[in-house]
């Protein structure tokens, strides 16, 4: 895949993970960085492979997911531009419990995991840091669970749709699927054909309008209003 290297400290000193630590400690870590390109389709780990590192995405689009008992496949995450994954299973010592697929073509830092460990056991506010991140995935997994399991499917869509924007805003909002709609279906915990009933209903209702990945709300209020 073509494309030209990046500065590996200079982004890693932009990220909050990192955006504390001074010059020498981005150099260490800069040392056991390495860059991957992969092209859409490439899988980077699977599920049960042991941990060696941290990843971050410098661009293109990751998703993490696991197999059901049923064959099916479950989305777990979408990894966009600027974020990481793999902390978690690092620190824990544990394998992969998802397989990371390439959505896109896609660039990204691999940190070998004893760097990071160093850093940790060197630099308390690094270990803090890190700590914070993991809480935030924590939560944002636990309020993934409450609107699976309190939340109606047309509620969730409605929710991911105006995700963007803030509660006083009005419309109109144009909002572009990140990524199919069989993988948004999963994620959301929809089946596919699900997902594209209740764009249907929200289009047909005059609440959306929906050009392939293009989806224009025109009034966000009345979007937000709308009780299935």
């Amino acid at each position: 895949m073509p494309g030209p290297d990046i500065g590996i400290e200079k982004f890693l000193a932009q990220l909050a993970l990192f955006r504390e630590l001074g010059s020498a400690e981005i150099e260490r870590i800069g040392r056991a960085t390495r860059q991957i390109r992969a092209e859409r389709g490439a899988i980077l780990f699977h599920r049960g492979d042991e941990a060696a590192g941290i990843h971050v995405l410098v661009f293109g689009q990751v998703k993490l997911s696991f197999t059901s008992a049923q064959g099916g496949e479950k989305v777990v995450e979408i990894i966009g531009p600027g974020q990481s994954f793999g902390e978690a299973v690092v620190f824990a010592g544990k394998p992969y419990p998802v397989t990371a697929t390439a959505l896109a073509d896609l660039l990204l830092l691999f940190i070998e995991k004893n760097a990071v460990l160093r850093e940790v056991d060197g630099d308390p506010q690094f270990a803090r840091r890190v700590i914070a991140g993991l809480c935030r995935r924590i939560h944002s997994l636990m309020a993934d669970l409450e609107g699976y399991s309190l939340s109606s499917g047309t509620q969730r869509v409605i929710g991911f749709l105006l995700s963007g924007c803030g509660e006083d805003a009005t419309g109109p909002l144009d909002v572009l699927l990140p990524t199919t709609k069989g993988v948004l279906s999963s994620r959301l915990n929809l089946t596919q054909e699900h997902f594209s009933r209740i764009l249907h209903e929200l289009s047909s209702r005059g609440l959306i309008e929906v050009q392939g990945r293009a989806i224009r709300v025109a009034d966000v209020e009345r979007l937000r209003g709308y009780q299935p």
